[in-house]
């Protein structure tokens, strides 16, 4: 074990969020998102200055990933079927206020998918600044496609509400290994 897993104060695990019920009492699981994004950018903003725009969103892409890895875990669970996993994440993914997710194209043989995520939790509603900015949805999505599949996704937005849209798009493919060995 290194000095820096020694040191971890925070590891993920879902016990980190608590106990709602005990915790608010009268305000529950609710917050308005307001809130959530004013920590969101705040987040943003910081790891920018200490490490740049590409480090801070490589960043988020990391916790995004973490976290679908962790939510497929626990919300998702074992599936064999991918219509069966996508019914029951569009149904999570929706309950929980994230989005709504829709897959507009699946072609599984070639490993390619191409999803939306309307009302994006992240960035619906904000103004347009031309950036791409749901770098922590792309690790969520590839998180979760591995984490169903067994196989690693890139993963990529390509729509942005930021950019003009009014969903935010995402093209996921299969990776494949094109190392040779000699």
């Amino acid at each position: 074990m290194s000095n820096v897993e020694n040191k971890r104060k925070y590891q993920f695990h879902w016990d980190l969020l608590g106990d709602i019920e005990l915790g608010r009492p009268n305000l529950g699981n609710t917050t308005r998102l307001e809130v959530y994004r004013l920590m969101q950018f705040c987040f943003r903003d910081v790891l920018e200055q200490r490490y740049g725009a590409d480090e801070a969103d490589q960043i988020f892409y990391d916790s995004g990933y973490l976290a679908g890895r962790e939510f497929y875990q626990k919300l998702i669970g074992p599936q064999d079927d991918i219509n069966i996993m996508v019914a029951k994440l569009q149904e999570v993914v929706k309950e929980m206020g994230i989005g709504i997710l829709r897959v507009e194209e699946a072609d599984l043989e070639q490993g390619r998918l191409v999803l939306t995520v309307s009302e994006d939790l992240d960035c619906s509603g904000l103004p347009e600044s031309g950036d791409q900015l749901c770098t922590y949805d792309e690790g969520f999505i590839a998180a979760i496609l591995e984490s169903f599949s067994g196989s690693a996704f890139k993963v990529k937005e390509v729509d942005c509400w930021c950019t003009g849209d009014r969903t935010c798009r995402f093209t996921a493919q299969k990776i494949t290994s094109t190392r040779m060995d000699t």
